[in-house]
Parts: C-alpha cells; structure tokens; sequence
C-alpha cells in the first residue's frame, strides 16, 4: 500500500463542502483509505486573476491504486462535484481541485503525470497543511523537508487557519 498526500483546493461555491465531500469520496472509493486530514485554511488564489479566496487541506490516504489509477479517481471526484475543465490556457476558479502531491516517495515524470507536484514547493497554501501532517517527510526530488521547504518560501503568503489568523 502506497502513502499518498493529496492537495484539496476550493474557490467556487460551498468551499468547505466541497473538500469534506471529495475527502468522504476519495474514502469511499475503492482501495483508497484517508487516514488524516490537515486543518483547512483560507489562501489568496496563487498565480490566477480571481477575487474568491481557496478553502485548501492536505489529505493523507493509504492505497493500492496505481498513480494513475489514483489520478483517473481524483478526477472522477472532481467532475462529480462540479468542476468543470475548460480549453483556456490559465488557472480558474473551481469547485474543487485535487492534486497528487506525493505518492510515497516515487518520482513519476510523465505527460498526464507528475510526481512529486512540481510547484509544491513553492505554494504556502500546500506546505503549511503538509507541516501539520508530516514535517519530516523528505521531497524525492529536492532531497529537503517540509519543513525546509517552507523554510526556503520566499514570499510565504498569509494563510489563514479557517477562521483563524496564523502567522508563518
């Protein structure tokens, strides 16, 4: 069985609803099992032109599923709750988005796929969630913790606990 982290995003609608529901869904599914989820926190959308601010977590799940496999299912989720991919070059807002952060510690470099998330290390809004569940984790790639890539940020945008302001 394969520990995967996954990143859940939400800017469109019942942004909290969402998550929970595409965490319950990706309970549901078949050898997929969620093991613990991050807090939520309130993020500015990264790198897209849109005023609704994201819901995102960070969800651990234990699976048998393939990468792919899994990502065919992530993207099942999605479409069942919503979201809608459009031709147009750029990030939009979403019901939810789901994305492969880790899949143990695999390095999958493939047109459909890519594994480790490339911009991870990069985003506060997937680190900060990531430091609550696995600080020590190391990225396959960068060969350096979470908790030193969240060091490394930057400009660490403020990301807020829901509800609850919390300095990084």
């Amino acid at each position: 069985m394969a520990i995967v982290y996954l990143s859940l995003g939400s800017n469109k609608g019942d942004r909290i609803g969402y998550i929970q529901q595409a965490t319950s869904l990706l309970g549901a599914a078949e050898n997929v099992s969620v093991i613990r989820t991050s807090a939520f926190y309130e993020t500015e959308p990264w790198n897209m032109n849109s005023d609704t601010w994201f819901v995102n977590a960070v969800v651990e799940i234990k699976t048998s599923l393939s990468p792919k496999d899994l990502l065919v299912e992530c993207q099942r989720i999605e479409s069942q709750l919503g979201r809608k991919h459009s031709e147009a070059k750029g990030y939009e807002d979403r019901t939810i988005d789901i994305d492969i952060l880790f899949y143990n510690k695999d390095i999958i470099n493939e047109e459909n796929i890519t594994i480790p998330h490339k911009y991870l290390h990069l985003r506060a809004f997937i680190l900060v969630p990531m430091l609550e569940l696995n600080p020590d984790f190391e990225h396959p790639v960068l060969h350096k913790t979470i908790s030193d890539l969240h060091s490394d940020l930057e400009n660490p945008e403020m990301v807020f606990l829901y509800g609850t302001r919390v300095e990084i």
